[in-house]
């Protein structure tokens, strides 16, 4: 049996005993496997692909022309192969992952250098692709809104009597990754331990991702089941929490762990691009985590968002 929970947002929109069944699943897939599958999240499937098109005619610049865009991971632009090693979130020193990355993040400035300096880096947009930049824009506005929707569907499966996020996302960083997976011709083989993403975890509060389905693809790791491949659906989100949320819940819902697999023998010419959009919060949002009986651990003390974000970032980083 497939460990991820299917849930339709227009079935939870509709309220009433809709609603209530839409909360139910979302709590009992949540526990399982901090990862659903989103149907009726209103985003037209032709955005996306623009996107992904747009992205295919970056990646295929030659690698001196993408140099000029060239950043560490956390940063605003390309993000070459061999500069991220997301395994090492998890203390596993492994090979730096197959992929590369164009990113772009929250741009929204406070006026305070050493929060904006970190957090509210200027978006740098390659000339070669000029449309990339219209088209990401629009994605990423509604994959806030998204984001913001599914923290209160969250807060209204719990049963709670306000949504607390909406005091908390006013002007909250996230991040939009562009991940490019080339193909085993181009890569080569994988050195044992490397993987196109190693297995970790998120950071944020919502991790909302429109992959291409894959033999070196997404997988999802439960402990009752193991590591199994993702479900796909064309017409669904993938959506994980991260490590914020899982705080926030008092340790009720795990965070997503998951991995990308490397380029398969069987199938040496795949050539994958997703869209991952990490949400967070306001950088100085004070998360209280829910105590029991809806939190599982009690004496948690509160955090703030970009101090928990920041060590986790600094960890994947290779070099």
């Amino acid at each position: 049996m497939n460990a991820i929970t299917s849930i339709d947002l227009t079935a939870w929109r509709a309220g009433g005993t809709s609603a209530a069944e839409v909360e139910r699943e979302v709590d009992e897939g949540l526990r399982r496997a901090g990862f659903l599958l989103v149907y009726g999240h209103g985003l037209p499937q032709e955005l996306p692909a623009a996107v992904r098109a747009a992205a295919r005619r970056f990646f295929a610049l030659p690698e001196q022309v993408k140099e000029r865009y060239a950043v560490t991971v956390g940063g605003r632009g390309w993000i070459g192969p061999g500069k991220e090693a997301n395994g090492y979130a998890e203390g596993t020193e492994t090979p730096p992952d197959l992929k590369e990355t164009f990113a772009i993040g929250a741009d929204t400035r406070t006026g305070d250098p050493r929060v904006d300096d970190v957090w509210f880096l200027p978006n740098v947009w390659p000339d070669e692709v000029i449309e990339l930049r219209e088209l990401l824009s629009t994605y990423t506005a509604a994959m806030r809104t998204l984001s913001d929707e599914l923290l209160a569907l969250f807060a209204a499966a719990l049963h709670l009597p306000a949504n607390p996020f909406e005091g908390l996302a006013g002007r909250p960083t996230w991040t939009c990754n562009i991940n490019h997976y080339p193909p085993l011709t181009v890569v080569g083989a994988p050195e044992p331990g490397q993987f196109r993403i190693g297995p970790h975890t998120d950071f944020g509060t919502v991790t909302v991702l429109d992959r291409e389905p894959g033999a070196g693809g997404l997988q999802v790791y439960t402990e009752a089941g193991g590591w199994a491949d993702a479900p796909y659906d064309l017409a669904a989100l993938t959506v994980n929490i991260g490590d914020l949320l899982a705080y926030w819940s008092g340790e009720r819902w795990p965070s997503g762990r998951h991995r990308v697999l490397p380029p398969q023998a069987q199938a040496p010419e795949e050539d994958l691009v997703s869209l991952i959009y990490f949400y967070e919060l306001d950088h100085d949002a004070v998360v209280t985590p829910l105590a029991p009986p809806i939190g599982e651990v009690s004496g948690l003390p509160p955090v703030v968002s970009a101090e928990f974000l920041r060590t986790r970032l600094d960890a994947i980083t290779v070099g």
